[in-house]
């Protein structure tokens, strides 16, 4: 990465909200699972390093979904929570059966909740 752009890195880190910084994890999420399905044909490599990435992100969100000291109403939470425990599920099938079209829900719930806390729809 150029100088410039680690530079470019660390200033939108410190002024970027919780949402966006949410919503850029999901989306790297997203991308570490969609790297796997492009180069499916060729290996499985990566797939246990993008698994490990998204289980471990949304066990924050899960935990943070759970906490009582959480400002968001508790449907909002109860949902988080829901779609945390799926794709921690999810997750941890594919680990034991390597199934690539699987791989897609993951993709698409990382990236449409990344779409909702950007705003975009």
């Amino acid at each position: 990465m150029s100088i410039g752009a680690q530079a470019y890195a660390r200033t939108a880190q410190t002024t970027a909200t919780p949402r966006d910084i949410e919503a850029q994890a999901l989306l790297k999420a997203a991308r570490k699972l969609q790297d796997v399905v492009e180069n499916w044909g060729h290996t499985d490599a990566g797939l246990d390093d993008a698994l490990l990435f998204n289980r471990k992100l949304w066990s924050i969100f899960v935990g943070d979904a759970m906490n009582d000291q959480n400002p968001e109403s508790i449907g909002i939470r109860q949902n988080i929570a829901n779609i945390g425990i799926f794709v921690l599920t999810q997750c941890t099938a594919l680990q034991q059966v390597r199934q690539v079209e699987h791989l897609q829900a993951l993709i698409d719930i990382n990236r449409n909740i990344a779409a909702g806390l950007s705003g975009r729809p």
